[in-house]
């Protein structure tokens, strides 16, 4: 134990505190852990007492369920009792900062990329590399949306596919990512996210009849609009037949 804390241990967190901590330091650091905890096996130190700044912790005392994990963070309001509502918003008001999320039954997304802004002036979501003379915005493509910007290398398509793919890049990629991710930057943006169309949950649904009439009716209430008065039915079939062959086979 003093040579982990004194040298570290190499591919760990674990840092040398020898240009920290006195040997003395160290040793005493070492005696403390072995006596609170591989001794007593106390759970965890005291940090709420008056000396560290807490003198009356009770009165958090209708938070304590949600720190201490008794209750999780995402139970349904409808399933808490009053007094543990007004410990809840305790909780995410105060103790937060330093408990986190405490407990919570769905983990959900463990980091979702959002845009917080529009894209600046100049900004687009073609490859420069596919354009004789590219609009350069290097602000705009050091982001983690650039990356999917760059559509699917196929060189199989038929001829209904091929042109699917000059329709989709020159106007669905703008929102849908030339990856059909719908994780670009535009895609990011819009609420709600345009369809990822490389989702197996929830592409393994969809019929290319399905697929058609949304794309000639687009959906009420998001920025998928109708592409009807746009595009002939011909054109829309070749859009549907690039997304069953890029990005998920249609039933």
């Amino acid at each position: 134990m003093l040579d982990a804390v004194t040298e570290g241990r190499f591919g760990t967190a674990m840092k040398s505190f020898a240009a920290t901590l006195s040997p003395r330091e160290i040793e005493a650091v070492v005696d403390f852990v072995r006596i609170e905890f591989m001794l007593n096996g106390n759970p965890n130190t005291r940090y709420h007492t008056a000396e560290n700044g807490w003198p009356d912790h009770e009165k958090y005392q209708a938070a304590f369920p949600f720190a201490l994990g008794q209750i999780a963070l995402d139970a349904p309001e409808s399933a808490l009792t009053k007094q543990q509502r007004v410990g809840k918003v305790l909780f995410m008001n105060a103790c937060i900062t330093c408990h986190d999320r405490a407990r919570v039954e769905h983990e959900g997304v463990i980091w979702d990329v959002k845009a917080v802004s529009f894209p600046r002036n100049r900004y687009t979501h073609k490859n420069p590399s596919a354009s004789a003379s590219p609009v350069v915005d290097s602000r705009s493509g050091a982001t983690p949306y650039a990356k999917h910007d760059k559509a699917p290398l196929l060189s199989d398509l038929s001829s209904q596919e091929r042109r699917g793919e000059s329709l989709f890049q020159a106007n669905c990629a703008f929102c849908h990512a030339m990856d059909g991710t719908g994780k670009n930057w535009i895609g990011s943006f819009l609420e709600p996210h345009p369809r990822n169309l490389t989702d197996p949950e929830i592409m393994s649904t969809m019929t290319r009849k399905h697929v058609k009439a949304v794309v000639m009716n687009g959906i009420e209430g998001t920025t998928m609009s109708a592409w009807r008065s746009v595009l002939s039915e011909q054109e829309i079939d070749s859009v549907v037949a690039y997304i069953n062959k890029a990005f998920h086979p249609l039933k």
